[in-house]
């Protein structure tokens, strides 16, 4: 039983039969320094608005992951940490709770792009070839100019395949300041998160659910799915 667990119960003793805490904790068997010690920690409020605020952007991040991003802020603190302010904000990760539970807090409202390669907005499309084999076609969208410098169509992908494909661009245009991505499989993976940390880019990530928050790829493509010819930028 937790130290906060016995202080309450102690409490609730002390309410009922009108005991002193001495009396109460000896029938409980809880030492009374336990009872009268207080925690020289602190809230912690800054640090548990930063998990709070990572966990929202990055809704299937574990702890471990959110200690990571946050040893690169510049965070000095240890995994044990992370993991106890984890669980205190009830943000443990739940594998089996249906999509359609999940609730996200609103962000702020994102600005424009005001140059080229400031913000580029990545997706997957999908279409299907005469034989039946499906295709998915990863595209990048400069969302300033409307370049494409990614339209790459694949039979299946992975995290390291979309990293291979954005570093392949990247060298050719340049890297952007930040990525608009959403929450796919692909797309949340530790190769596309360390790639980005290494070259500086941000990965700004939709919410659950709402997939109008990236549809910058989405107006980019034709009904039919198949994306259109990438647009060269207007000199």
């Amino acid at each position: 039983m937790r130290p906060a667990r016995r202080r309450r119960l102690v409490d609730e003793v002390r309410a009922d039969w009108k005991v002193s805490i001495r009396r109460a904790c000896a029938t409980l068997r809880v030492d009374p320094s336990l009872y009268h010690y207080k925690s020289k920690r602190g809230e912690q409020a800054e640090l548990k608005q930063r998990i709070k605020e990572t966990a929202q952007t990055r809704v299937r991040y574990g702890y471990r992951r959110v200690h990571v991003l946050l040893r690169r802020e510049g965070w000095h603190v240890n995994a044990k940490r992370i993991w106890r302010l984890y669980r205190e904000m009830g943000l443990q990760l739940r594998n089996k709770t249906p999509k359609r539970r999940v609730k996200a807090k609103l962000r702020e409202d994102r600005s424009d792009a005001t140059h080229s390669n400031q913000v580029w907005a990545m997706d997957f499309v999908h279409d299907q070839l005469a034989t039946g084999h499906k295709i998915r076609v990863l595209t990048v969208v400069d969302t300033f100019s409307r370049f494409c410098p990614v339209v790459d169509p694949r039979f299946s992908y992975r995290g390291e395949d979309v990293v291979a494909a954005l570093e392949q661009a990247c060298r050719s245009v340049g890297y952007p300041r930040t990525i608009r991505v959403d929450q796919g499989s692909e797309l949340i993976s530790r190769d596309l998160d360390l790639w980005a940390y290494q070259k500086g880019v941000e990965l700004d990530f939709s919410r659950p659910g709402k997939p109008t928050e990236n549809a910058r790829v989405v107006q980019r493509h034709v009904p039919g799915g198949v994306p259109e010819r990438p647009l060269v930028p207007e000199p």
